[in-house]
């Protein structure tokens, strides 16, 4: 009997519907969930996983969420579709808007690539230049201009600039080294009057998870001010994750425009585009910049957005999420430092990723002087423990509120053997 993966294949590109899936950087076949409940993946055949993927991001309440799960049967019985505004996709913006600290106004879409590239074609349409500025390991969504020297699958997969993204596309972005304050001020000295914008990831999570050193992302804002160049971060993964209003808030910088996704969709899909009033104003119909959507505010994923959100303010659960992160990490270090293994577990509030490497990960290069070959029998020992690592050396994991002392426990435990048949 053919499995579920090579039926796939004979009909999906891959078998899978978005690459990192495909468990191609880490070898195997992938398992197929049959369902999913708080901490838990419930696979095809039978097996219970404990996940740390949570669906790439937005499941931080943990799986089947019951509020949302509500809410959702609430909205299921006004309708799917309807083709004209409707009151959550209102309130939610609100939300938003009270929420995040530099969004004044915001454009709902349908998928953090939509949102990339919609705040990159405003960012030109705003300023009149062509140039964009990206870092290299960063991934913004499979947008042509954005789809070089990428991260997340394009980076597990090798390749990091894409076929069928044309050279002249290629050619209007600039990519730079992150943490590096002096190419920024060349950069700029030399070409800031052709430079529209710049799109960071402001803690670059599609490559592992590096964190800005101390001052860089104040000297990013800094600069682009000074050169009347529109900074976007892009807080699709970190956005009401690592706080309620995202790295922003925790770091007190603020961009001109922000995308977010995962959490806003509650499971769904759904991407934003938010920032000044007077930027977010060129897009149409009022401005010159088009974007649009035919589901975009879709009533049903305005609701489970709306309930996940919610239910983040009424909990607050920010400080168990950076306790129990810090839980996992200083337990898998203590581990790797009794067996004398070289890793590197950097963390934020409910993220976290292992690197297999003696240095502090605060540059590209040393994204990928990670072993690989490590990497790869660790997941898989994990998985056959019954945890649920994300199959790639350069993706993060996810906690939740549901990741407990007990859960952890579990996964140290499962850590100690995986490590133990290195």
């Amino acid at each position: 009997m053919k499995t579920l993966f090579s039926r796939a294949k004979t009909v999906i590109p891959g078998g899978v519907n978005s690459p990192v899936r495909s468990f191609k950087a880490v070898s195997g076949e992938p398992f197929f969930t049959e369902s999913a409940k708080g901490a838990y993946l419930i696979t095809e055949d039978g097996r219970n996983l404990v996940d740390y993927v949570g669906t790439w991001g937005p499941a931080i309440h943990g799986h089947n969420c019951k509020e949302i799960r509500d809410a959702l049967f609430d909205a299921l019985g006004k309708g799917t579709s309807f083709g004209t505004p409707s009151p959550p996709e209102v309130t939610i913006a609100e939300k938003i808007v009270s929420i995040v600290p530099s969004i004044e106004k915001v454009r709902m879409c349908n998928s953090g690539t939509e949102a990339t590239m919609s705040a990159i074609r405003l960012a030109r349409g705003y300023t009149g230049r062509d140039k964009i500025i990206k870092f290299a390991g960063c991934y913004h969504g499979h947008g042509d201009s954005l789809l070089v020297q990428a991260g997340s699958g394009a980076l597990t997969l090798g390749k990091p600039d894409s076929a069928g993204v044309p050279e002249s596309f290629a050619e209007q972005t600039v990519v730079l080294p992150f943490n590096d304050f002096a190419v920024i001020d060349k950069v700029f000295s030399e070409r800031g009057e052709e430079i529209a914008g710049l799109i960071v990831e402001p803690y670059p999570a599609n490559c592992g998870l590096m964190l800005p050193l101390p001052g860089y992302l104040e000297h990013l804002r800094k600069v682009t001010a000074r050169h009347q160049t529109i900074l976007i971060f892009d807080e699709v993964m970190t956005g009401f994750r690592v706080a309620l209003g995202g790295v922003q808030e925790r770091e007190g910088v603020m961009p001109d425009l922000t995308t977010l996704g995962k959490i806003i969709g509650g499971g769904l899909p759904v991407g934003a585009l938010g920032g000044k009033s007077e930027i977010m104003d060129f897009l149409a119909p009022d401005g010159p910049v088009y974007q649009a959507g035919t589901l975009s505010g879709n009533p049903i994923a305005m609701v489970a957005g709306l309930t996940s959100i919610e239910k983040l303010e009424k909990e607050n659960p920010y400080h168990f999420l950076k306790e129990k992160t810090d839980q996992l990490k200083n337990g898998i270090l203590a581990i790797t430092k009794e067996k004398g293994i070289a890793l590197q577990v950097p963390a934020v509030p409910s993220m976290l990723c292992l690197y297999f490497t003696g240095e502090t990960v605060t540059t590209f290069e040393k994204v990928m002087s990670s072993s690989l070959e490590t990497f790869s029998p660790v997941f898989h020992a994990l998985l056959e423990e019954g945890i649920y690592w994300p199959p790639s050396p350069y993706e993060t994991a996810f906690m939740s509120t549901v990741h407990d002392s007990d859960l952890i426990s579990k996964t140290l435990e499962a850590f100690k053997k995986a490590f133990k048949k290195l």
